[in-house]
């Protein structure tokens, strides 16, 4: 009896989906520290690497690695022992940032969620949730308003 060779393995259906969820968690640490910064910037009129660190509850030194990568990218400036501010590129992902968690937090709140667990889910939620997704829960709202 002849044996069958098994049918090459294709790719998992799932690699895009690891790939993008690699790629949000990139972007993740960059939206999160801009928007911060752009906080703070607006609350206090400048953004300190200390109250960075107090906001995120993580280290100084982990606070100025994170600056270094911002600056690499162009979506900071800063100098040694002065505040941290946005380039037109850093603010404009503040922004977007900013939106698609208002959006996130409006959605939850819509379908039940209580409010102080509606903001701490849409601060992980906003990072990976796809265009489609959002702009289906923006229908969802628009629809309930209607």
């Amino acid at each position: 009896m002849a044996s069958r060779k098994p049918a090459p393995k294709k790719a998992a259906p799932s690699a895009t989906g690891y790939r993008r969820t690699r790629e949000d968690h990139a972007r993740e640490l960059a939206e999160d520290y801009v928007e911060l910064i752009d906080d703070l910037i607006e609350e206090t009129g400048e953004a300190r690497t200390v109250d960075i660190a107090a906001r995120l509850g993580v280290t100084h030194v982990t606070v100025t690695n994170a600056i270094s990568r911002l600056k690499r990218t162009g979506l900071v400036t800063s100098e040694p022992y002065r505040s941290i501010f946005l380039t037109k590129d850093g603010k404009r992902l503040a922004e977007v940032a900013r939106k698609r968690h208002e959006l996130v937090v409006e959605f939850l709140l819509a379908i039940g969620v209580p409010a102080a667990d509606a903001e701490t889910d849409a601060e992980g939620l906003e990072h990976h949730v796809s265009n489609a997704t959002l702009e289906a829960m923006k229908r969802f709202l628009k629809a309930r308003e209607g």
